[in-house]
């Protein structure tokens, strides 16, 4: 998958494979076999590598399925249990968490007292 993804995503920004080997500080031919999966790149190539596709290392890894890193996180838990994917340390949720999740904050919410005027 990282190999698929790599090669697209350089190809989507319209980049050849020496102009990200040199970002990354490595010989054509090595980055041509990160690109093969003949080769793994270092944790730091794989960031280098990232910023220049300008993605996250979550979708080169295949933890996320959105190439596009987001600028601005939404911190709307109710939108954000809207995302696909979500999971807790590696467990996926499905729906049902999602909804059991939901139902805790709102009740959370429900019985919370209400502000005092300052």
């Amino acid at each position: 998958m990282f190999a698929k993804r790599l090669k697209q995503l350089r190809k989507k920004r319209k980049l050849t494979m020496q102009e990200v080997a040199d970002y990354v500080g490595v010989a054509k031919s090595t980055y041509a076999g990160y690109e093969s999966g003949y080769r793994q790149p270092t944790l730091e190539s794989i960031q280098l590598i990232s910023r220049k596709l300008r993605t996250s290392t979550d979708y080169l890894l295949g933890l996320t399925d959105y190439p596009e890193p987001h600028e601005e996180l939404n911190h709307n838990a109710k939108e954000y249990l809207n995302y696909e994917q979500l999971h807790w340390d590696g467990v996926p949720l499905d729906q049902d968490d999602l909804e059991l999740i939901r139902t805790l904050l709102e009740r959370v919410l429900r019985d919370r007292p209400l502000p005092k005027d300052e």
